[in-house]
């Protein structure tokens, strides 16, 4: 199944050209189509399997950007994950020119309050700043025609159920509800008995979380070492094709420009880019004329480029399922793939969380020294000057050469091909990386710890902060010391080891009349 052979519109299927999207994954080929005709879902799937788009292509589609009404609400459990939906959003209807906007607990509300007044036609937020809103009539969902409860089952786990009952009690009877979770407690399913109306079940069954040809290593940094630690790890490993994910648009332009600065081919993408901007960035990606792509999670969602060998987390996710999102873009198709994290010590406890997601140890990485690093530049220039000989014809150049080696011995003469074809120790060029707010410091305990209204999340991961011990990494038999790869055979170096079809009058949702069943789709 194509994109194109949904019912989308020319602006919408141009949107998905230009982003890169292939094919459609489960979630969206299963659930786009009932979405389009109306129908209410109920829809079990992990964060990481295009949820987004799977819901938010038909709501697109289904706006009427010449009426002034909200006409979707998009509720998510964190501000973090309604930041990235906003801007997923935004970015597929801006061709079709659909107004999106986000509000969640601990920002401006006078802010959100002025930019609600350009009249958004799909509003995301937070279960608590959305009712805050509600009470002030700053936000009006009388005319809301589609409903999402994203991430139900964390929302429920956050105790925001009595919440989320005040926020559909505001919307339309007749409006169409789109459930989604990575699990379905039985509380999920009262939801669905009170709140929709004989709705779609789409379960989509949760691949390996990490695959076993990724190898994982972690870098412990502090945030003004990362920088120069990523350089000096990118002249030692000197990946194909690498994706470094930041987590902020700022922290992608600067990181990508220091690069570019520094005589590394590389170019950022995140949302603020204009979609000819981006298409031309990935497709150079794809074609190798750029082989380091610096982007945050939301302008990587799609993304279908296969031969990515190496994944650098400059900083590591507060959500452990984007991590193993991002990990994902490696180790495809058979072949070995590195992913190396740098996590400062406040963060120590979000690498955890990732072990106990992804039910695998990350192994530390001692950073690589400046010789070391030398060493690993001077050994791609070692590989240009092979691949050099390999396509010169001797005959051509034979007099010349013969007259060089009269003048010069064969050790000056390598010298300075190597001289001339070794890149420049690049950390004399400054680059100055604005430090991020740190994420914030993980409770310890076992309830979570919500902040605010509509906030994020606390963990309450216990941990262990001896786990990794402080030693050197030692290596993994089957890989060298920085887990280098062998650009010329693209293997890996080895050591000795609307409308939504609402025609019928009348309340869908009447206790009355209300239906429920539930037909599944795997």
């Amino acid at each position: 199944m194509k994109f194109t052979d949904f019912d989308l519109s020319d602006e919408l299927q141009k949107t998905i050209q230009e982003s890169g999207y292939e094919e459609p994954t489960p979630i969206q080929a299963q659930t786009i189509p009932h979405v389009l005709a109306g129908k209410d879902i109920i829809g079990q799937a992990q964060t990481g399997t295009g949820k987004t788009a799977a819901f938010g292509l038909p709501i697109l589609e289904h706006v009427d950007t010449d009426n002034p009404n909200v006409q979707a609400l998009v509720v998510s459990p964190t501000r973090e994950l309604a930041i990235q939906t906003q801007e997923e959003l935004y970015r597929l209807g801006r061709a079709k020119h659909v107004k999106v906007q986000v509000v969640y607990g601990g920002a401006d509300i006078r802010r959100q309050i002025k930019n609600l007044k350009s009249h958004p036609q799909i509003i995301v937020g937070t279960p608590g700043r959305l009712l805050d809103h509600i009470r002030r009539h700053t936000i009006k969902l009388e005319n809301v025609q589609t409903l999402v409860l994203d991430e139900a089952d964390d929302m429920l786990d956050m105790g925001f159920l009595p919440d989320i009952e005040s926020i559909i009690s505001e919307t339309p009877d007749s409006r169409q509800t789109l459930l989604f979770s990575a699990t379905m407690p039985p509380a999920m399913k009262k939801i669905g008995v009170k709140f929709m109306t004989d709705p779609e079940q789409i379960t989509v069954k949760s691949k390996e979380l990490t695959a076993d040809l990724v190898d994982q290593y972690y870098i412990k940094s502090k945030e003004f070492e990362k920088f120069d630690m990523l350089t000096r790890i990118l002249d030692v490993q000197n990946p194909a094709l690498a994706l470094v994910f930041g987590r902020t648009k700022r922290r992608v332009d600067e990181v990508s420009r220091g690069l570019e600065a520094r005589g590394y081919n590389a170019a950022g993408i995140h949302g603020d880019l204009t979609q000819q901007r981006r298409s031309s960035i990935l497709q150079k990606f794809r074609n190798g004329q750029i082989d380091i792509l610096v982007a945050t999670d939301v302008a990587a969602r799609g993304l279908d480029i296969s031969g990515v060998t190496h994944v650098y987390n400059y900083d590591i996710p507060q959500d452990p399922d984007s991590y193993v999102h991002r990990i994902g873009r490696t180790g495809r198709a058979g072949a070995h793939g590195v992913s190396v994290t740098f996590v400062t010590p406040w963060e120590m406890d979000y690498l955890r969380e990732v072990e106990k997601l992804t039910k695998k140890r990350m192994l530390p990485l001692k950073p690589p020294t400046n010789d070391e690093a030398f060493q690993g530049r001077v050994a791609i220039a070692e590989q240009e000057i092979e691949d050099l000989v390999t396509k010169t014809q001797d005959d051509q150049f034979s007099d010349q050469a013969k007259e060089l080696l009269e003048k010069y011995t064969p050790e000056q003469l390598a010298a300075a091909l190597l001289n001339s074809k070794t890149k420049a120790d690049s950390s004399q060029v400054k680059v100055r990386i604005t430090p991020e707010r740190p994420l914030p410091k993980h409770k310890k305990g076992n309830g979570g710890n919500y902040h605010g209204n509509g906030g994020h999340r606390g963990g309450g991961y216990r941990g262990n902060n001896n786990r990794h011990g402080n030693g050197n990494y030692r290596g993994n038999r089957d890989r060298d010391k920085y887990g280098k790869s062998d650009r010329s055979h693209g293997n890996y170096k080895k050591n000795s080891g609307s409308s939504h079809g609402n025609s019928s009058n009348g309340n869908r949702h009447s206790s009355s009349n209300r239906k429920f069943t539930i037909r599944e789709h795997n």
